[in-house]
């Protein structure tokens, strides 16, 4: 799970770790901030990886058709763009400041395949959090919310947060009627300010440092800088202050499923039996239910 600090105990904040260079799809080189299966428990939230390079050898490969079943997947692009298709029939580019949310449900096989800006430049967050047991067969769903979709709240000291799900200071994000409920916030503090939030004492809580440094408790002990998660310890609220460069996370909370964990690769059921038939369906033709609007030939 990469390099963690031990925090101390008048801090809360858990744990930090720093994320871990990875080679995913293709052949995409990512950095993996944390994934379940291997690491702590962060339920509801299953892995987080971010994909950032200006070299196109880095992610021109792509994520070429695959499948997921039980799971969302959560991607939010920084630069450059990803191009999307799925069995479903959708298809569309996801381009800076966009969200897509896509709920796999009972099953559905996807291509991502990354593009960078007129630099090259490519950074993009995909974010997995598991469905509770009564949801994972569900019919699966695509949304797309466009980055001018997305409200943003600037405070009285320059801080600027857009709120892509959950809610600040009475702005609400524009991710509803979602299966497992979520918090998802972009915080940019300037220079040396302070940004506060409430939470929930049940909930996981995580900050991933998207760019600059910061201290991640008002005692200004718990110091993490780009690339690294922050693991909050159960509180009602959460202080950061930026360092002298500012400094931008993502801000994630959400209520635990409490329910057993069978996963393996893009599927994430409860049960190994629930796993085995999964496998199964994709070997046998029958992991998409319905129509899949695709032909073999286009995977």
């Amino acid at each position: 799970m990469g390099n963690t600090s031990d925090i101390s105990n008048t801090s809360n904040v858990r744990q930090i770790l720093k994320s871990v260079p990875i080679t995913e799809g293709a052949g995409v080189h990512l950095k993996r901030a944390f994934t379940s299966s291997r690491g702590p428990d962060l339920d509801p939230f299953l892995m987080l990886d971010d994909f950032h390079s200006d070299n196109p050898s880095d992610y021109r490969m792509g994520f070429p058709w695959h499948p997921h079943r039980g799971m969302e997947t959560i991607t939010y692009m920084i630069s450059g763009i990803v191009e999307h298709r799925d069995s479903l029939g959708n298809k569309g580019t996801i381009g800076p400041g966009d969200i897509q949310w896509m709920t796999a449900g009972s099953g559905i096989i996807h291509q991502e395949m990354p593009k960078g800006n007129e630099k090259g430049e490519l950074r993009g967050l995909q974010l997995w959090t598991n469905l509770p047991a009564a949801h994972k067969m569900m019919p699966p769903r695509y949304r797309e919310i466009k980055s001018e979709q997305i409200p943003s709240v600037h405070t009285m000291n320059g801080t600027v947060v857009k709120v892509i799900c959950g809610n600040v200071d009475g702005m609400h994000g524009p991710v509803k009627d979602i299966m497992t409920e979520i918090e998802y916030l972009d915080v940019n503090i300037p220079a040396d300010a302070s940004f506060r939030h409430p939470t929930q004492p049940e909930n996981t809580v995580l900050a991933y440092v998207l760019e600059g440094e910061g201290y991640f408790d008002p005692e200004s002990i718990s110091f993490a800088g780009s690339e690294s998660l922050v693991i909050f310890k159960s509180d009602y609220w959460i202080e950061v202050k930026a360092a002298d460069k500012g400094v931008r996370f993502l801000l994630l909370s959400g209520k635990p499923l409490n329910e057993p964990v069978a996963w393996r690769g893009p599927v994430v059921m409860n049960t190994q039996e629930e796993l085995k038939q999964a496998f199964e369906d994709y070997k046998e033709n029958r992991f998409v239910k319905g129509e899949a609007h695709f032909t073999e030939s286009s995977q």
